[in-house]
């Protein structure tokens, strides 16, 4: 994704979930700033943490003593629990010249378990406060540690790439030199080159698909970004495979028995189904109605509500459909659902006559 592309994601993710973005992308093609802007625009402050000039003391802090207890000072970079939400960027993760400096921060970026606050160390993390991290690729170009899948397995990876044209815009706005941008217009290749895949090795796991489905719920991510997104998360091939099975579910008509026992989750996939595919759903429901000789209270509820949701002419040849039924007309001639039938029944009743 482009630098514009992952403002978008990393806006959705810092102010929706508690989730770790980590940027992944060549010297120079934006990350921090990328980063320092969304923090800008969604109103928190900033604190930068260069882990590579970093010991472990500077992360957990000094130990000292009271009494016969052992305690370790507040970093001074610590946002104090009343201060105004902040962003925590822990830049340079995989440049921590010392594997114990690593060790410390692997806490920090983990997103905090069900039920729990956001720690390093002793140190809490109030609620307000986010984290999200930068590295460049480990493709033998940079003088970086590996990270390891468990690491990796914490954080929401976003890959991101040089875009001429995103970079048109911006050097626009931030007013280049004018030769400057002609110049890069037709000589492209001269930005911070791309590359298709950094090999992360990042894998599917319990703990990976639990963050795409936080994502799923409380994240509005566009639709052409949810392959890269979710990539970053449980690796490509998993990715592939989810996205072209949700696809599939779509062009699927919803089953009969879903719409009068589990309207409420499937109610968006009803009204969103195609004419073609909304009419293989109610010829299901129509058969499944016709042998049903009493239908509870909630799956009426559920009935009327999917009659409510589709198209005028649809609804009217469906109900014309459910009035042969006698257990089914009985349901449909409450007075309680007056305001979604009793439009198409007057109807009815003057063709008839």
């Amino acid at each position: 994704m482009n630098i514009e592309q992952l403002k978008t994601v990393l806006r959705e993710i810092i102010t929706k979930t508690d989730l770790t973005p980590c940027v992944v992308g060549h010297r120079g093609v934006g990350k921090t700033a990328a980063i320092i802007q969304v923090s800008e625009e969604i109103g928190f402050a900033y604190t930068s943490l260069r882990l590579g000039q970093m010991e472990v003391g500077d992360l957990v802090g000094i130990p000292y003593r009271i009494d016969d207890v052992m305690h370790w000072s507040r970093p001074s970079w610590w946002p104090e629990a009343e201060a105004a939400p902040t962003l925590v960027h822990c830049d340079e993760l995989n440049r921590a010249q010392q594997e114990d400096t690593l060790q410390a921060i692997f806490q920090f970026v983990e997103p905090p378990a069900q039920g729990q606050k956001r720690a390093l160390h002793t140190h809490i993390l109030a609620p307000q406060h986010r984290v999200a991290v930068a590295i460049n690729p480990p493709d033998g170009t940079y003088q970086v540690a590996p990270l390891d899948r468990a690491l990796l397995d914490r954080m929401v990876v976003l890959q991101v790439e040089s875009d001429p044209e995103c970079w048109d815009r911006y050097a626009y706005r931030q007013k280049f030199d004018a030769q400057i941008r002609q110049f890069i217009s037709s000589n492209s290749s001269f930005l911070a080159r791309g590359n298709d895949s950094y090999d992360l090795q990042i894998e599917p796991s319990e703990r990976a698909w639990e963050m795409v489905s936080l994502l799923k719920q409380q994240c509005r991510l566009p639709a052409e970004l949810e392959m890269e997104v979710y990539s970053g998360i449980i690796g490509r091939e998993a990715a592939v495979c989810f996205l072209s099975w949700c696809r599939e579910q779509r062009q699927q008509p919803v089953a009969a028995e879903k719409i009068l026992n589990n309207w409420q989750q499937v109610a968006e996939q009803v009204t969103k189904q195609r004419d073609d595919i909304q009419a293989a759903s109610m010829t299901d429901l129509a058969n499944l109605l016709e042998g049903c000789p009493k239908l509870q209270k909630s799956q009426q509820d559920n009935l009327i509500a999917y009659i409510e949701i589709l198209p005028r002419d649809m609804r009217f040849g469906f109900v014309k459909t459910l009035l042969r039924m006698p257990v089914i007309a009985e349901v449909l001639s409450q007075d309680c659902y007056d305001q979604v039938i009793l439009d198409v029944i007057t109807q009815i009743s003057a063709d008839v006559s």
